[in-house]
């Protein structure tokens, strides 16, 4: 199951950079993934969770301005691998599953970047305009990884 999750987080690090981070870092402070005396043990304590969900709400504003650059630029592109790498290895290193977590959680986000950039292209243009297409990919994003980080 933990690859399945780990894969999947990965995915949504490719539609919200910031989204899984968070997710998994609510995880690890409230106990349900186990980082203690691990070097992933940052992403449990009293202040990551709340920095990354600020930076996931800060996300989720900017995605929606027009200046936005594409997720695909290197620069996007790299933030969301090393996000799904993050996440995934939060959620695995628990169960023993580091490099798969990361492994998993990489290709997870080369197929939601790929992928989200693609779904989304098409409900904008069923749409006739972006705005409905971000907010119903803001939607998957966060709902998707809270559903997440339940399996762990």
């Amino acid at each position: 199951m933990i690859f399945i999750v780990t894969f999947l987080m990965g995915v949504i690090a490719g539609l919200r950079a910031m989204t899984p981070l968070a997710a998994a870092s609510w995880a690890a402070y409230l106990g349900w993934v186990s980082v203690a005396g691990t070097p992933l043990e940052f992403m449990g304590n009293q202040w990551a969770p709340w920095i990354f969900t600020l930076l996931a709400i800060g996300e989720l504003i900017t995605d929606q301005l027009p200046q936005t650059p594409s997720r695909k630029v290197p620069v996007q592109f790299g933030a969301r691998l090393v996000s799904g790498a993050l996440a995934g290895a939060t959620l695995a290193i628990g169960v023993g599953a580091l490099i798969p977590g990361i492994v998993l959680g990489i290709v997870g986000a080369v197929v939601g970047t790929y992928g989200g950039a693609s779904v989304r292209a098409k409900l904008a243009a069923r749409f006739g305009k972006d705005l409905p297409a971000a907010l119903i990919e803001d939607a998957v994003a966060v709902l998707g990884a809270l559903a997440l980080i339940h399996f762990v």
